[in-house]
């Protein structure tokens, strides 16, 4: 078994407005299972927070990294904490909050800005060629930060998203949910989880997938 360390970026708490729980405890599972050691970051960035019963905006703003401690169980650092140097791969649970928080590619698609954060660690662990794994609507932030480079990425099936990727210069292939794509040059790995209308054991097992073949390649 591997003790090898891995880096988990997490959005907030919450599908609609930050990472997403059952995509983000699936990963942290498996890596676990693979023995490896993950470490939770999350940017300090405040955001407007959804009810995730109704569905509806409120008003008072929460915070990114906090939300995040939730999940992490209060073990999360400030993400400009996060250095390549310390580990030997990381990963994007998604979520919305991959595409509000982490970039506002919801609103913006292939013409979003990117966290500065977010930016420089991709960039980090790309430049150290150590794999990157991202789950669901977080492979965006790979396509926009490493889409020149001709990287290849999937969020499914789901066409419109997959053009806006392509737009970045990044490739896309479709995948099924419960599998995942490998981009073995560039050490990215990619799963679409709930990017389909899933069931939790599907979303793992793509998830599994992935951390498997991460952990391997760390």
């Amino acid at each position: 078994m591997s003790s090898k360390k891995i880096a988990v970026v997490l959005s907030g708490c919450g599908h609609l407005d930050g990472a997403e729980i059952t995509e983000s405890v699936s990963t942290l599972i498996a890596l676990h299972q693979q023995g490896a050691v993950p470490s939770c970051f999350a940017p300090t960035v405040s955001f407007e927070p959804v009810n995730h019963f109704s569905q509806k905006s409120e008003s008072e703003k929460r915070d990114a990294f906090t939300e995040a401690a939730r999940i992490a169980r209060g073990a999360v650092q400030d993400l400009s904490e996060l250095k390549a140097a310390d580990f030997d791969a990381i990963v994007f649970p998604g979520g919305f909050g991959a595409a509000k928080n982490l970039s506002d590619w919801a609103s913006k698609g292939s013409n979003a800005t990117v966290h500065p954060e977010v930016i420089r660690v991709l960039k980090e662990f790309r430049s150290a060629e150590k794999p990157i794994g991202a789950i669901c609507i977080a492979p965006t932030l790979v396509a926009k930060v490493l889409g020149h480079k001709g990287v290849t990425v999937t969020i499914g099936n789901d066409k419109e998203t997959a053009a806006e990727i392509e737009k970045t210069g990044a490739h896309h292939e479709n995948c099924p949910v419960d599998d995942y794509v490998t981009d073995r040059e560039a050490k990215i790995i990619t799963t679409p989880a709930y990017m389909y209308d899933a069931k939790p054991d599907q979303v793992f097992k793509g998830i599994s997938g992935l951390v498997k073949e991460l952990v391997e390649m760390a």
